[in-house]
């Protein structure tokens, strides 16, 4: 990439914004996953299980939740204490419906457009497969693959 190109902004933090918008107009409740191994995570030490925690962050689960392009923040009751949660987006792992799974992972953040970052590799093209759809009657979940 030469250095006359413009540098964008991540698009991760404005896809968090329109998936937790999506999820709560269709009047679901929107999850995050989030790794908390990442340096500036700040949650209660007993919400982690295996380097990860999952956080509700809907209004009526959180009081004043703010989601800008670097980090979010609210406060929440965690065992009925509230206490300040502050966490980067590039924390964020996934933004998903609790009551439907649906959501999405979202992609790492390489700092180039998508197309320049899939042409900088001479390997073949390292995209996973799309996942298939659940059969029918049983739910959809996120599942977090190590």
């Amino acid at each position: 990439m030469s250095d006359d190109v413009p540098r964008m902004t991540s698009y991760r933090p404005y896809l968090l914004r329109a998936l937790t918008e999506w999820i709560n107009d269709n009047g679901m409740t929107p999850h995050i996953l989030v790794d908390a191994s990442v340096p500036g995570v700040q949650v209660p030490p007993g919400a982690v299980r295996d380097g990860k925690v999952v956080l509700n962050i809907a209004d009526r689960a959180v009081v004043g939740l703010h989601i800008d392009n670097a980090w979010i923040g609210f406060t929440a009751r965690f065992g009925g204490v509230s206490q300040p949660v502050s966490v980067p987006v590039s924390a964020v792992l996934a933004v998903y419906a609790r009551e439907t799974g649906q959501g999405m992972v979202l992609p790492e953040d390489t700092g180039l457009p998508p197309d320049a970052a899939s042409d900088e590799h001479d390997g073949p093209d390292d995209t996973p497969p799309a996942p298939e759809p659940p059969p029918a009657g049983k739910r959809p979940h996120l599942r977090v693959v190590k």
